[in-house]
């Protein structure tokens, strides 16, 4: 039934413990979540891959853990059945299916349902509190007070405990839980050559040297060091800023990619109304990507002319 795709699946390994902790902290509904993500998503892109006689693609599994994953622990069921619909039919399959998508799906049905349905996802974030205590009844609404984010709490003035942003025993999306296991998970996929080591060095550079700059220049609204460590930020730079199939190919390009992003991430935090920004740095940089493939490609095609012509010979088409 599936085309088999040895990378997706190292992602989908590397998703497995970030995913189990996550069912540790907010209970079954985070199984529930999953299963109507993948289920959906699955069926979107069994529907149109039939009409063309072809086979549903194992990275639709990627995009639906990663979507379910982005979701809050309390999110409607109903909402994340729209989401990940969109995500596979408007960002992937209208585009010919994979490898022809120039948006990342995951990112693009997450940020159209947090624009779409802010109030209800808005109030979905709950505290952890081990399996079942936050998460309530499996279909209903949890039995518990919603609770702002990490970085709500910083742009008002409080803080969080580094080691809760560390192992993820504070409020936020399903999967940004632990810095510790993307950490984990980082390096899994850099050593079996899953994803580009570029792409996540570049992304957190970007981040890091704008919200430091903010932080020296004594921004009055800026956010600390350690809203680094908070949100979705670190989850996004390694598992959807790494997308081999929105992501830049060439080096420079994905040096340019990855510090776009991490800025913008940066300045929509700092500057605007959305707390989080990393949904809209993301598509910004898939925007920019193919250009950015492009000027890499052109200054490689005048480096080779110019080195041809220092050797009296000719430059490689």
């Amino acid at each position: 039934m599936f085309q088999k795709q040895v990378m997706m699946r190292r992602v989908l390994y590397a998703l497995a413990p970030i995913t189990a902790l996550a069912i540790w902290l907010y209970g079954p509904r985070v199984l529930a979540t999953l299963a109507v993500s993948l289920g959906v998503g699955i069926l979107v892109e069994y529907l149109f891959e039939k009409r063309k006689g072809g086979k549903v693609s194992e990275a639709v599994l990627v995009t639906g853990t990663l979507f379910a994953l982005s979701m809050p622990p309390a999110a409607p069921l109903w909402i994340v059945a729209i989401g990940i619909a969109f995500a596979v039919f408007m960002a992937k399959e209208v585009y010919g299916g994979f490898g022809r998508n120039v948006f990342n799906p995951a990112i693009a049905g997450r940020l159209f349902v947090y624009i779409s349905f802010a109030g209800a996802l808005g109030g979905s974030f709950f505290e952890p509190g081990g399996f079942g205590a936050a998460a309530g009844s499996l279909f209903g609404r949890p039995d518990a007070l919603s609770a702002a984010t990490p970085l709500a709490v910083m742009r008002s003035g409080g803080s969080v405990p580094t080691l809760d942003l560390l192992l993820g025993t504070r409020a936020g999306s399903i999967g940004e839980s632990s810095v510790v296991l993307i950490a984990v998970a980082a390096v899994y996929l850099v050593a079996t050559k899953t994803a580009q080591w570029r792409l996540i060095v570049s992304t957190l550079l970007g981040g890091a040297i704008v919200t430091g700059g903010l932080v020296v220049a004594g921004v009055a609204r800026a956010l600390p060091m350690d809203s680094l460590l908070a949100g979705s930020f670190l989850f996004v730079a390694v598992f959807m800023a790494t997308d081999p199939v929105s992501a830049p190919k060439k080096k420079p390009a994905q040096w340019a990619y990855g510090l776009l992003i991490g800025i913008a991430v940066a300045v929509i935090r700092n500057f605007s109304l959305f707390p989080e920004g990393t949904s809209f740095a993301l598509l910004l940089g898939n925007t920019f990507a193919s250009l950015f493939e492009r000027i890499a490609a052109d200054a490689a095609k005048r480096k080779a002319a110019k080195a041809a012509q220092a050797t009296g010979g000719e430059a490689k088409p």
